[in-house]
C-alpha cells in the first residue's frame, strides 16, 4: 500500500478482533513513531503501550466510557514531555511538545493501516485520570490513547469537507 492509498484506507474502528499484534507489526509501528518529526529533533514524548486488560478498562473509564478501548490488544497511550522542549521556553514547554506527541501518533496511525491493523485515535479523556492509571512522572502529560488491532467492524466512510472549505490560497 503507497502512502496515499493508506491515508485514504485509514478511519476510525471501534472493535477489534481477540487476536494479538505480531511483535514485528508492533516493531515497525514503533520505528515510525521514532521516524516522526519533531521541534528540533527532541522527541518530547514517551510512549506507553498498555496490554494489561484491567489497565485497558481503567483506561476506558477514564475516556469516558469509550470502552471499545478495552477490546483492542494494545492501546498506546502518548504523553508530551515538556522537560524536552524547554530549550524553547514556554512555547515549548506548552505547545511544541503537544504538536510532536501528535505528530507520532498520527505516524502510529498510518504505520498501523499500512499494516493492516486498525485504530481510534482517542483524545477525548480525563488527563488527571490516566496519568493516575499510568503512574506517570511528574511533569509528563497525556495527549492521546490509541488503541490498535485487527478491526472486527468496517465502518462506512465518513464525509469529507470540500478542500474549497479548508485550503486559502494568498498570492
Amino acid at each position: 500500500m503507497n502512502l496515499f492509498e493508506t491515508i485514504h484506507a485509514r478511519q476510525s474502528v471501534r472493535a477489534y478482533l481477540p487476536r494479538e499484534i505480531e511483535q514485528d507489526a508492533l516493531r515497525r509501528i514503533f520505528d515510525a513513531i521514532n521516524q516522526a518529526p519533531s521541534a528540533g529533533n527532541l522527541q518530547a514524548y514517551r510512549v506507553w503501550v498498555v496490554r494489561d486488560s484491567a489497565t485497558k478498562q481503567k483506561l476506558a473509564k477514564a475516556a469516558l466510557g469509550q470502552d471499545f478501548m478495552a477490546g483492542a490488544p494494545v492501546v498506546l497511550v502518548f504523553c508530551a514531555e515538556p522537560a524536552r522542549a524547554g530549550r524553547y521556553g514556554a512555547r515549548g514547554a506548552e505547545l511544541y511538545c503537544v504538536q510532536d506527541a501528535t505528530v507520532a501518533v498520527a505516524y502510529a496511525q498510518l504505520a498501523a493501516t499500512a499494516l493492516g491493523l486498525a485504530t481510534c485515535w482517542i483524545g477525548a479523556f480525563n488527563e488527571t485520570e490516566v496519568a493516575r492509571i499510568l503512574e506517570l512522572p511528574t511533569g509528563l502529560r497525556p495527549i492521546a490513547m490509541l488503541p490498535i488491532g485487527y478491526g472486527a467492524e468496517t465502518p462506512p466512510r465518513t464525509p469529507r469537507r470540500p478542500l474549497s472549505e479548508m485550503i486559502v490560497e494568498r498570492a
